[in-house]
């Protein structure tokens, strides 16, 4: 049964929370879309996780504000929040500074019924963390470590690995295609990460031209 609807000014929209005052918050990773969690909001939590900027819900145990990671550390900074078309749920969008989960797991949801292989955007996300890892704190012998420290290896890569994806898709052979533009993608993520870059950097460049080109 759906409650009574609750005034709220958001976006100069009504929310709709529950009787007793609640409404289901889904955490997601703004970088990869992963779903993160899923938490309650009262209206004090929904305005507080606006105005500060970090994910704040609505503990039905304990009847109580709690802000993500306040104890553990694991906080999630604010990136957008969104309804549904009911106005009876949140969105939350998110970049986590460490597992959503109690467990340690990065999500809530990691118990398989059915499943399927990640997304692209989580699997282009976690090799990003990776990467940004290596660039850090560069492991021995680590291939990418090689290529953050030798510049003109970074950009010799990027040629080569351009021209075997054009050399494949001439032979036309669909997994070989895939297997270097695997390596052309690698390549060109560490050189955004060499320039403090990545992939949301790339994202809002193509966001930009949505609509300029046919």
């Amino acid at each position: 049964m759906r409650g009574a609807r609750i005034p709220h000014a958001v976006a100069g929209v009504n929310l709709k929370f529950d009787q007793e005052g609640l409404a289901p918050a889904i955490v997601q990773d703004a970088s990869s879309g992963e779903v993160l969690m899923l938490a309650w909001m009262n209206r004090e939590a929904l305005e507080q996780t606006l105005a500060t900027g970090k994910a704040t819900f609505f503990s039905r145990s304990r009847k109580e504000l709690w802000v993500k990671g306040a104890t553990s550390g694991n906080t999630q900074a604010v990136k957008a929040v969104r309804l549904d078309c009911d106005r009876d749920a949140v969105l939350v969008r998110v970049d986590p500074a460490g597992p959503a989960c109690h467990t340690g797991a990065r999500s809530c949801f990691f118990e398989v019924l059915q499943d399927a292989p990640p997304a692209p955007g989580e699997t282009l996300a976690a090799l990003e963390a990776v990467l940004r890892s290596r660039k850090i704190d560069p492991p021995k012998g680590s291939y990418t470590a090689k290529l953050f420290a030798d510049e003109v290896l970074r950009h010799k890569k990027i040629g080569e690995e351009a021209a075997e994806l054009i050399t494949a898709s001439l032979r036309g052979k669909k997994e070989e295609i895939a297997e270097e533009a695997a390596d052309l993608l690698y390549h060109a993520l560490v050189l955004l990460q060499s320039h403090g870059l990545g992939l949301a950097d790339v994202t809002a460049a193509l966001r930009e031209r949505e609509g300029k080109r046919r």
